[in-house]
């Protein structure tokens, strides 16, 4: 098919005004998937490869030649960043054919959705979460706006195929084809995939379609990647050294950071003048430590401040004024950030980022590596990775730089075998169960035990929960006045359910904390929990202020500027590591290769590692003999199979082992004191992992194990069974126990 040919007049015109002298491989390959089938498509390329024109070319195309009578295309974006950033991309593409496009998310004015409502046509951009919204307060509005929707874009479909907010958007994306009466097709986005056929069932759960990858030669990835290490406070690790692994050396500082300055972060200060760069860190807490630091030292240097700052608990106008900074070609400026700006946000010439310490993900490090290397350049990524120096008393375990290995690892998977994690499947979600229980009841009003149990069991998310898992449920939610039956046997929103359905924060399912929102004079900062009181300070968009007021009833905090520097908090999250990544990290340390993107200090703390990792028998032996009856256990496990073996030792093995004060440094290895050999360990572990349990076994007596936001509204008895049952991965620990022991007796 000539796709260019096939596309709109409109279309061309915009290619023809870009300047593009041909469309991309993904570009002719989507455009055939979409043109020539009728199926649900996946396309997965390359970030910046064009993957949005690629799906919104041939999309539009097809409104243009037959409107919809009502909205056309629904975009579903995990950030309200990402779906402001393709807005004013949509709308640009959109104008000239006259297709309205419009936002609908928490910072959108009313008056653009009442535009909507009154005039449903052209496309919706909506997050999961404003898509629930609708669902519950525009119930009646649904068939008009949605009766003749032809497409729904799932953007970065990855960050959805792991977690509950996935799961709801794929919830909510069935309730409301049902109750609209339409059939779109649906075409997923991502630059992320590792199991695409895996995916693309995910893609198609619910609905009536196949889905449809197209295959295409992307090309060759490029990519300018480093990886250093810094102890944060010296000597480092080359230091004193006769020999130095051959290791390439980084370009010349173009600045000094302070004497005083923490070595890792000064490193990021030097290399960061006179560039446009992001700053990747794990969490929101370090993202506000890191900004505070790289602050400091530009008033160390009397330098004009060249740092800004975005995480989740910013308030939109400190958010969009750093995304729009990074548009800007002309910007110097730098910008802290965590996951919020790792998706598909187009930032211009950014010409590098910095991840501090190792992603959790491969994932996520192929989208934050993904930041960079639009407009021509190669991608690049400056790895910076701390510790603290080990205590002179710190066993061998605390001598491995968890970090540092697991970065090498996480680009190794990559490169060795183009693995990205892949759909998270097999759960039991109670938690979202009850959100979407709840949610249908709002949305529907009264219902009979039937009708509800067959609208929501009928979702495919839900297909491993069973009838009296759900007739539990629902006991357990009239006695909790969650839901009430009427005189004439329906089922409503009881008083305690409308509480909470009817507070904004329902319409999220991802865990969150109690939020205060932190005011300066007229201007918002942002949220924080557990504010200090007054006269205390608090850690908030970079900066330090002083706590002047505590509002508890409105949850508002007032300050002012201060300086100084703090830690900030915004409640725990918890990380998601593959076993793949925990194997590969075992091989980093067993090879005796180098890597040409370590750095001096980096290569050296590597050695360091190795030899404590062979002199310890580490390669071989799992278990570990610390001294007197102190061992660990190095299992090599992801973030559940972990958590499994460390409760199937606790619960089914430490009588017969004489295993006693187990602590875990999840996932990479538990330390506890035994009197069994080492050849006992592996026997006894062995013998109870070849029996068939219950995996209700591994909960505690009396443990209620929530993890998920609703959890707390559900029946013990369900909490104890999703958790045993769909979070701990059994399989993956008794697999790896199992090989123990034939290697126990191999040897």
């Amino acid at each position: 098919m000539n796709v260019f040919g096939r596309y709109a007049p409109f279309i061309q015109d915009y290619i023809y005004r870009s300047g593009w002298q041909a469309l991309r491989s993904v570009q002719d390959a989507a455009g055939d998937a979409i043109f020539g089938t009728d199926d649900n498509v996946l396309i997965t390329a390359s970030t910046a490869s064009g993957k949005t024109e690629a799906a919104f070319f041939p999309i539009l195309t097809l409104l243009d030649e037959d409107p919809p009578a009502s909205v056309g295309v629904m975009y579903i974006a995990p950030l309200k960043a990402l779906i402001n950033d393709q807005f004013g991309r949509l709308s640009e593409l959109c104008a000239e054919a006259g297709i309205p496009v419009t936002r609908w998310h928490g910072d959108v004015p009313q008056s653009q959705k009442r535009r909507l409502l009154s005039k449903p046509r052209g496309i919706l951009q909506i997050t999961p979460e404003s898509l629930e919204s609708l669902m519950i307060n525009k119930h009646m509005e649904i068939p008009s706006l949605f009766g003749d929707l032809r497409f729904i874009v799932i953007d970065e479909i990855h960050s959805l195929l792991r977690n509950d907010r996935g799961l709801q958007a794929f919830c909510l994306i069935e309730r409301m084809c049902r109750l609209a009466g339409c059939s779109p097709r649906r075409i997923g986005l991502s630059a992320t995939i590792g199991n695409p056929e895996e995916a693309g069932r995910f893609l198609a759960s619910g609905s009536s379609r196949r889905t449809m990858i197209p295959r295409f030669d992307g090309g060759k990835e490029v990519w300018r990647l480093s990886m250093e290490h810094f102890y944060n406070s010296g000597p480092q690790a080359d230091e004193g050294r006769k020999e130095i692994p051959d290791t390439p050396q980084p370009e010349e500082a173009t600045d000094t950071a302070p004497a005083a300055a923490d070595p890792g972060i000064g490193y990021i200060f030097e290399h960061t003048k006179g560039r446009k760069c992001l700053i990747f860190t794990n969490s929101r807490e370090e993202c506000e430590a890191v900004c505070q630091n790289l602050r400091h030292y530009c008033e160390a240097n009397h330098e004009p401040d060249r740092f800004l700052i975005h995480h989740g608990n910013l308030s939109a106008s400190y958010r969009e004024s750093a995304e729009e900074e990074m548009k800007d070609d002309g910007s110097l400026m730098s910008v802290c950030a965590t996951a919020t700006l790792e998706l598909g946000i187009d930032i211009g010439r950014l010409e590098r980022a910095f991840q501090i310490d190792a992603p959790f993900t491969v994932s996520g490090f192929l989208q934050r590596m993904g930041r960079t290397g639009r407009r021509g350049s190669p991608a690049e990524m400056w790895f910076v990775m701390r510790e603290e120096h080990p205590e002179p008393r710190a066993m061998m375990p605390d001598m491995i730089p968890w970090y540092l290995i697991q970065g090498i690892a996480l680009v190794q998977l990559y490169i060795e075998e183009r693995f990205v994690e892949p759909p998270r499947t097999g759960r039991l979600p109670y938690s979202l169960l009850y959100h979407q229980t709840m949610s249908t009841l709002a949305s529907c009003g009264e219902m009979s035990p039937a009708q509800l149990a067959s609208s929501v069991l009928s979702l495919s998310c839900f297909r491993r929960v069973t009838q009296d898992d759900y007739r539990l449920l629902l006991r357990h939610l009239l006695e909790t006045d969650h839901i009430s039956r009427t005189e004439g046997g329906g089922l409503i929103l009881g008083l305690a359910g409308e509480r909470i359905v009817n507070s904004y924060r329902f319409y999220a399912v991802f865990q969150e904390n109690p939020e205060y929102s932190v005011r300066s004079g007229a201007e918002e900062l942002g949220t924080i929990v557990k504010p200090p009181p007054a006269g205390d300070k608090i850690a908030i968009a970079g900066r330090v202020w002083l706590v002047e007021e505590v509002d508890h009833r409105k949850r508002e905090v007032y300050c002012t500027l201060v300086k100084g520097s703090i830690p900030a908090y915004f409640g725990d999250v918890a990380g998601d590591i593959s076993t793949r990544i925990l194997e590969r990290m075992h091989g980093v340390l067993s090879e005796g290769r180098s890597y040409p993107y370590l750095m001096r200090h980096a290569a050296c703390r590597l050695a360091d590692a190795r030899e404590t990792f062979l002199k310890a028998g580490m390669k071989d032996h799992p278990l570990v003999h610390l001294g007197g009856n102190m061992w660990a256990l190095f299992p090599w496990l992801g973030s559940y199979a972990f958590l499994a073996l460390e409760r199937f030792l606790k619960i089914r093995c430490a009588k017969a082992l004489g295993l006693k004060g187990l602590a875990p440094s999840r996932p990479y290895y538990m330390q506890f004191t035994m009197k069994a050999s080492e050849e006992g360990f592996y026997r006894i572990v062995a013998g109870e992992a070849a029996k068939d349990f219950d995996p209700l076994e591994l909960v505690y007596p009396g443990e209620v194990p929530a993890f998920e936001k609703y959890d707390g509204y559900v029946p013990d008895e369900l909490i104890r069974k999703g958790f045993a049952y769909g979070v701990l991965d059994i399989a993956g620990m008794k697999e790896r126990v199992l090989s123990w022991a034939e290697r126990a007796a191999g040897s």
